[in-house]
């Protein structure tokens, strides 16, 4: 039951920051490099991967924050989190699509990086 707490609590937070950061922020960018790669968003993967992101967060972050009552270690693992799930795209997709530009796999690390420390750590700060 806590599990499913703090996921509902990480999720939301998740979908409201990476909404902003999708519609209002990167839109243009991803347009400018990405024009050509993309195509109608498939909502079925893009749900999966939401709901993973958020359970390993929750798994293999957040809970062990709460578990040792430490706010660097939500905010640090977030970030260490999401730094190695969005690389795993980014750094793939640069060693095997022609011309994916890497000013994206630049700017979606530092995203990701980011994401995954902010969700942690304000996820800790409501659940403590």
């Amino acid at each position: 039951m806590e599990f499913l707490k703090t996921y509902g609590v990480a999720f939301l937070i998740f979908f409201v920051i990476d909404l902003i950061w999708l519609t209002l922020i990167s839109r243009k960018i991803y347009n400018q490099y990405l024009g050509s790669f993309m195509g109608d968003v498939k909502w079925v993967p893009a749900i999966l991967f939401y709901l993973l992101f958020v359970v390993g967060l929750v798994f293999f972050v957040i809970s062990p924050a709460i578990a040792k009552q430490s706010f660097a270690t939500a905010l640090l693992s977030g970030m260490l989190f999401g730094l190695i799930t969005y690389a795993t795209y980014d750094l793939t997709n640069l060693a095997t699509l022609k011309n994916w530009p890497v000013v994206i796999t630049v700017i979606d690390l530092a995203w990701g990086t980011a994401l995954g420390g902010i969700v942690s750590s304000l996820t800790y700060l409501i659940l403590k």
